[in-house]
């Protein structure tokens, strides 16, 4: 009997950690496909949902069949799996799309599988829940835990923080602080460090504006024994002329790069970086290379001022002919321009742009398609529906978040002489969803108006609650009707007041 054969024989007898014991006992570069489908099986049956023990074993079930994509994505197993995972993850929008194709794959009546009703009834919980969002707990509770769970044991880390003189340690410790904030992220970036007077937690978001909003949120939420001796920082932060060194021997430093700048527009720059010293790696690896240039950007502009300010990047594989600077002079050149270098996150998410649409005066258009103007502080969100692209949605619902907005009819606001009742009505709105507690429960980011339609767009940290008040609000109100509906525009609305 082979290992394989064994395996099977355990999974059948529900002895799951014995596959675990030993498929792990191979090495990772000895493994074959087969091995490592087996073992994410084995972990999925083992995973104890809505644990973080729990939550730790789907995401290593992830992590050792994404590789395999391109040889088993055809596979009814590798599909089921997967969305097996993504689903108790709480991930149902991702989940779908697999257990869709599992189910397409589905092999037939066998005691070896899941039957069709069964997952036919995965099927039908993803399609209710990406509609009217439910999770185990929302981003607010996890939020309130994950700092607990941060607090009990900050203590620990920071005596491991001044042991490791010699830095030997680093990667465990802050694996250690990424394990615990898991407890709210799915996937988060952060970076350790001490400042002289305290201990810093950076939250990266890696350029990305929708997970800036969640890590601000959590930066608030620090609890005071926490900040008592740590500083919690959203962005990394600028640090002037440095460096930066990886585990296998490459040294980069802001002298070492050439960039050239382009002004896009009052406050919007394109840089173009050229550095001789990762050609090497740049044909070998590029996204790595992508990666520590970017990173270094953000080191010598902050990364909030390289969010806010930097509309485009490129990586060259040879230097333009016309002259340049060092990125050690960047943070001067823009500078010269008038605008302000700030590391404040919170600047960035209330700098609000306005838009204008062509509206759809079709009565059947999807919603929002009547749009003729609006503005938003976070236009990832409005591209992303418009353009059907469900990605920052999906990072948000994997959190406990949602991204949505409440939609109401005009008709009975129109004033012929002024459009003054439609902006006093979202007011009235936006001021109940937001009072008391409201910044805890849900984020406004803009708001727009339709030709039939009236718009409130929010993340929603605790959804029920949200939905909650809103109805509140629309029940007390001369409004007709009104709708919510998260940014993924192939779904359907939720009906709050009829």
């Amino acid at each position: 009997m082979d290992i394989l054969q064994q395996c099977q024989q355990w999974h059948e007898e529900e002895q799951h950690q014995k596959i675990v014991d030993a498929l792990e006992a191979v090495p990772e570069a000895e493994r074959t496909a087969q091995m490592d489908m087996d073992l994410a099986r084995a972990y999925n049956n083992l995973a104890d949902v809505g644990e973080l023990a729990g939550m730790k074993l789907l995401r290593r079930a992830l992590e050792l069949m994404r590789p395999h994509e391109g040889e088993l994505g055809d596979t009814y197993s590798w599909n089921f799996r997967m969305g097996y995972a993504l689903y108790y993850l709480d991930q149902e929008g991702r989940a779908l799309p697999f257990l869709e194709k599992a189910l397409e794959l589905h092999p037939g009546d066998d005691p070896r599988f899941n039957t069709r009703q069964e997952i036919e009834e995965l099927i039908d919980s993803c399609k209710r829940v990406i509609v009217l969002p439910r999770f185990s707990q929302c981003f607010r509770e996890r939020v309130e835990g994950c700092w607990q769970a941060f607090a009990s044991v900050e203590a620990e880390i920071r005596q491991e923080l001044i042991e490791d003189e010699d830095h030997i340690r680093g990667s465990e410790i802050v694996g250690r602080v990424h394990d615990i904030l898991a407890l709210a992220f799915d996937e988060i970036t952060i970076e350790m460090g001490f400042n002289g007077g305290k201990f810093e937690l950076t939250l990266t978001p890696e350029g990305d504006r929708v997970k800036l909003f969640e890590l601000v949120y959590f930066q608030n939420h620090a609890p005071s024994e926490v900040l008592a001796h740590w500083n919690v920082v959203v962005g990394r932060q600028a640090c002037g002329r440095i460096g930066l060194r990886t585990e296998d021997g490459w040294e980069l430093n802001t002298d070492d790069v050439q960039i050239w700048v382009e002004q896009l527009g009052e406050h919007s720059f394109t840089i173009s970086t050229y550095c001789e010293k990762l050609l090497p790696m740049l044909g070998e690896e590029e996204g790595r290379a992508w990666w520590l240039i970017s990173t270094l950007t953000d080191q010598t502009l902050g990364e909030i001022s390289h969010m806010r300010y930097i509309d485009g990047f490129d990586v060259l594989r040879e230097p333009k002919s016309e002259p340049s600077i060092l990125l050690s002079e960047l943070p001067s050149k823009l500078a010269e321009t008038g605008i302000e270098l700030s590391a404040n996150p919170q600047a960035l998410l209330d700098s609000y742009i306005g838009y204008e649409m062509q509206p759809d005066e079709g009565p059947e258009a999807d919603w929002r398609l009547d749009v003729m103007a609006g503005s938003t502080c976070c236009p990832q969100l409005i591209n992303g529906y418009l353009n059907s692209d469900d990605v920052y949605v999906d990072n948000l619902h994997s959190d406990g978040a949602v991204a949505g907005f409440l939609c109401y009819p005009l008709e009975s606001l129109r004033d012929n002489e002024s459009t003054q009742k439609i902006f006093d009505f979202r007011d009235s709105l936006e001021a109940a969803l937001t009072s008391g507690d409201g910044a805890e429960i849900l984020t406004l980011t803009g708001g727009a108006t339709g030709l039939y339609c009236g718009y409130v767009d929010f993340i929603a940290w605790d959804i029920k609650a949200v939905l909650e008040r809103a109805h509140e609000f629309f029940e007390h109100s001369e409004i007709p009707w009104a709708n919510f509906h998260t940014f993924r525009r192939a779904t359907a609305p939720v009906n709050l007041k009829d």
